[in-house]
């Protein structure tokens, strides 16, 4: 399971979607929300878009693996998606935000997560102001609040500065790469391929 995170408008959800495209046999658990879709974002692919009574009744039903309020609006991961991909044995990625990154490596500690910090917390307000999808005021909460996420990248396991896109999904994606290759991962494959049985080495 690798998880992605980073502060608002750090680039998280481009990134995933990239990778998704460039790494074969990794599946994308969709988040829930109760925040207002924005103009390119597509209900069922970007998130689920769902209102606050939905969201609070998921969460009596024990709908979700991990939910948090950020900024003001629920986000959650639903409990059923991660169970399919699970089954269907493939690797899964998130993108979700420091509090559901620590509630995920809690309840799977063999979890991979990165973190993506801009280059600067200057370049990060312009890219939310060219966004063009929040006011000042949210936008000065927004600021606010990254510099307290990006603070938390000291317990991730990787953390990628995107200061251009295409190195830091080049980064991303050798993460991964990289995590499939440990030893550990690949055992249960080489006993299969060449009948290894209580050797020393295995």
């Amino acid at each position: 399971m690798f998880v992605i995170s980073a502060p608002s408008g750090g680039g998280k959800s481009t990134i995933a979607a990239a990778v998704r495209k460039r790494v074969e046999g990794l599946g994308y658990s969709i988040s829930h929300t109760t925040r207002r879709r924005r103009r390119d974002e597509q209900d069922g692919v970007d998130y689920h878009f769902v209102d606050n009574t939905t969201f609070t009744k998921m969460i009596d039903e024990g709908a979700f693996l991990e939910w948090a309020r950020v900024y003001d609006h629920l986000y959650g991961t639903s409990s059923t998606g991660i169970g399919e991909l699970m089954a269907s044995g493939r690797d899964i990625l998130l993108d979700v935000d420091v509090q559901g990154a620590r509630n995920i490596k809690s309840r799977f500690p063999e979890s991979v997560l990165i973190f993506l910090v801009p280059p600067s917390l200057q370049v990060l307000e312009q890219r939310l102001r060219k966004r063009g999808t929040d006011d000042d005021a949210v936008i000065r909460g927004r600021m606010e609040q990254a510099a307290d996420d990006i603070g938390n990248c000291a317990w991730y396991d990787y953390t990628i500065v995107n200061d251009m896109l295409d190195r830091a999904i080049d980064e991303a994606q050798s993460v991964i790469l990289s995590e499939r290759c440990r030893t550990e991962r690949r055992l249960p494959q080489l006993k299969r391929m060449f009948n290894f049985c209580n050797s020393l080495a295995f």
